[in-house]
C-alpha cells in the first residue's frame, strides 16, 4: 500500500467538499510527473488531502477506490483519474510551516517540488504528519 498527499485548491474543490460528496473522481491534473504517480496509484492507497492557495495545509484523509483510468472527460488517453472516498478530517491541521520546520520532512517532495500536485508520502512522514494532527 502507498500513500499519496493529493493537493487541491480549496475554492475549487474542498475536502469539505469531498467529505460532503463522499467519493468523488481525482481529475483535472496535466503534469507528467504528478500523472505518472496516478499511474501507479492502487485501490486502498491511502491519501492525505492539502489545501493550496492561502492555507497550505493538510486537512484531512481519504482512500483510493479504484485503479488508475483514462480521464472521461479529456481528449487526451495520457490523461488518467482515480476514484477517492472520503476518510476523516485531520484533528489539527498542518501547515506548510510546520512541516517546513520540522526535520523529518527534509527532502520530502512537496517541500522540494511545491509546484507538483500528487506527491508520494513515505511512511515515516506519514507517521509523523499524523503525530503531527493529533
Amino acid at each position: 500500500m502507498a500513500r499519496w498527499l493529493l493537493k487541491t485548491e480549496p475554492g475549487t474543490y474542498s475536502f469539505d467538499d469531498l467529505v460532503k460528496d463522499r467519493k468523488t473522481v481525482w481529475n483535472g491534473v496535466t503534469n507528467t510527473t504528478a500523472l505518472k504517480h496516478i499511474r501507479t496509484m492502487a485501490k486502498g492507497d491511502e491519501v492525505i488531502i492539502y489545501h493550496t492557495g492561502d492555507e497550505r495545509t493538510a486537512v484531512g484523509t481519504a482512500t483510493i477506490t479504484s485503479k488508475p483510468y483514462p480521464d472521461p472527460e479529456a481528449d487526451d488517453e495520457k490523461l488518467v483519474v482515480v476514484d477517492i472516498k472520503a476518510g476523516k478530517p485531520l484533528a489539527s491541521p498542518v501547515t506548510l510551516a510546520t512541516i517546513k520546520a520540522d526535520k523529518a520532512f527534509a527532502g520530502w517532495d512537496l517541500l522540494r517540488i511545491g509546484r507538483l500536485s500528487v506527491v508520494p508520502v513515505p511512511d515515516a512522514m506519514w507517521d509523523r504528519l499524523m503525530e503531527l494532527a493529533e
